[in-house]
């Protein structure tokens, strides 16, 4: 692994995209790869011991840069700007002509790391690039000044990675996608120069063929002058790549004033879905289909309401919301197949996320499983007891799938003492007993909880049950569906059926 850390002494980055005017005041957040490729040449051009450090030296170092794409990590940052007039002469006259100045607006503190995992540097590279990054004394434009080292180790979490779709498939947040500019590999790039040369053939002395090289360190070494006199949009050996970055990664200076439409809360608290498709997915997937549905509704959200409510995605609740957003419930058949999929928010449904949800018509994973999805019907929860187990009633309550412990286990404080901290901090009546029991029926065949997938696609979560338990509630009187306890309950984990 290979991480380079990027501090802002002054407290701000200037830096305008490739292609963008500067008056368009918008910022390259994070530094493209380019830049930072360019930046290192330009170092060893004017602080390197060049004998030390020779040339092909730098091109090993560079090439390694150039065949992966890094991730980073982003510090919080403000996006603003300055302007003011400039004089510039046209002609005989000098003309005040009005300049935005956009930078970004970062703590000195903070730093930024571009991280290239799939990178081990040999002991000789390591110096150059430490040497290098030693020389470093602004990053873009000049004011923005800058400290870049090397990072022996690293423990943190990208959250700016290459993408090109705003939504992350994995933990269903909503980011933002911007194009950087990263260097070809070198073997890419003698592809490229071989397919121009081969489509446009060099008649005399033709400026095209000036600005392709063979060197690939000269390609990436070009200055912008003569890429622009050669009529180049954007320079040969580079090409653009999309990154997915926090929305929030580079928020305005001034906050603006949300406009709220009047929220009409509606009386329907659950939806049903109908599953189609060959092969069913298996109840023992349970919370790979809650996850599915719940990253899809964002998605539809998103795109029909401009924004993912926070009841939809469970982020940015008050402490004081205990499980009050919505619920991803799948359903099975006799056969143990998932056919249904219940959608409950028990404070309701506001009536524009519903025409939103209504569009979900499919669910499909990387692997290229998919499913159709018909819209049934929604109501209150009453509405669907007749056909729906989750919705029915009972005083008895047995696990269908594994309920997993939300904290870790103490004296005294086991499964039972936590489904009765559960079923007391939501309002539940307390159970007169909480009975393990060693397996659950699955479409008439006995699982265990070792049979089920039991964990999150999201990494970084705390999980203090990675096995499971299946367990019998009884309470001193009928408690109304659906009921799903513990963690990973919000996605078919924890899941609970009525006993009639």
């Amino acid at each position: 692994m290979l991480a380079i850390g990027f501090r802002f002494p002054g407290g701000r980055y200037h830096a305008t995209p490739w292609g963008r005017h500067v008056n368009e005041a918008d910022v390259e957040w994070p530094p493209s790869p380019w830049r930072i490729l360019r930046a290192l040449i330009a170092v060893w051009h004017r602080k390197v011991d060049r004998v030390a450090y020779p040339r092909a030296d730098l091109e090993k170092l560079l090439a390694q840069l150039a065949g992966t794409l890094p991730s980073y990590r982003l510090p919080s940052a403000v996006h603003s700007h300055v302007r003011h007039y400039m004089p510039v002469r046209e002609g005989s006259k000098d003309k005040n002509t009005l300049i935005f100045d956009a930078f970004a607006r970062v703590s000195p503190e903070d730093e930024l790391v571009a991280l290239w995992p799939e990178i081990t540097l040999e002991k000789a590279s390591q110096r150059l690039l430490d040497e290098l990054l030693m020389g470093f004394a602004y990053l873009g434009r000049a004011e923005s000044w800058v400290e870049a080292q090397r990072l022996e180790s690293w423990e943190g979490e990208p959250d700016c990675v290459p993408g090109d779709t705003a939504l992350d498939v994995k933990t269903g947040e909503i980011g933002e996608v911007v194009p950087l500019l990263c260097p070809q590999p070198p073997a890419a790039y003698q592809v490229f120069r071989a397919q121009w040369q081969d489509a446009n053939p060099v008649k005399g002395k033709k400026k095209g063929g000036a600005v392709l090289p063979d060197s690939w360190l000269e390609a990436v070494s070009l200055e912008t002058s003569q890429l622009q006199a050669a009529g180049w949009s954007q320079p040969p050996a580079a090409w653009r790549v999309f990154y997915r970055r926090p929305s929030d990664a580079l928020r305005p200076a001034v906050a603006t004033m949300a406009i709220r439409p009047c929220k009409l809360k509606s009386t329907v608290t659950t939806i049903r879905f109908a599953l189609y498709g060959r092969p069913l997915p298996r109840m023992e997937d349970a919370v790979k289909i809650g996850e599915l549905a719940r990253v899809a509704l964002m998605h539809l959200a998103e795109k029909h309401l401009g924004q993912v409510p926070a009841l939809f995605s469970g982020h940015d609740l008050p402490e004081t919301n205990c499980h009050q957003h919505a619920f991803y419930l799948p359903e099975c058949n006799s056969h143990g197949r998932i056919d249904h999929l219940l959608v409950h928010l028990s404070g309701g449904f506001e009536a524009n996320h519903l025409q939103a949800i209504q569009k979900l018509n499919r669910l499909f994973t990387r692997d290229g499983n998919e499913w159709l999805v018909l819209y049934e019907g929604s109501g209150d929860i009453g509405t669907f007891a007749d056909v729906c187990c989750h919705a029915g009633k009972s005083s008895i309550w047995r696990s269908i799938t594994p309920y997993l412990r939300p904290w870790h286990t103490k004296r005294n404080f086991g499964v039972a003492e936590q489904v009765q901290r559960e079923c007391r901090l939501r309002g539940l009546p307390m159970p007169v007993s909480v009975k393990l029991k060693p397996e659950a029926l699955v479409g008439g065949l006995p699982r265990r909880p070792v049979h089920f997938h039991r964990f999150r696609s999201k990494r970084g979560l705390t999980q203090p049950d990675t096995h499971g338990s299946f367990v019998e509630i009884v309470f001193p009187e009928q408690v109304v569906g659906p009921l799903a306890l513990g963690f990973a309950c919000h996605f078919g984990l924890g899941l609970f059926a009525p006993v009639t």
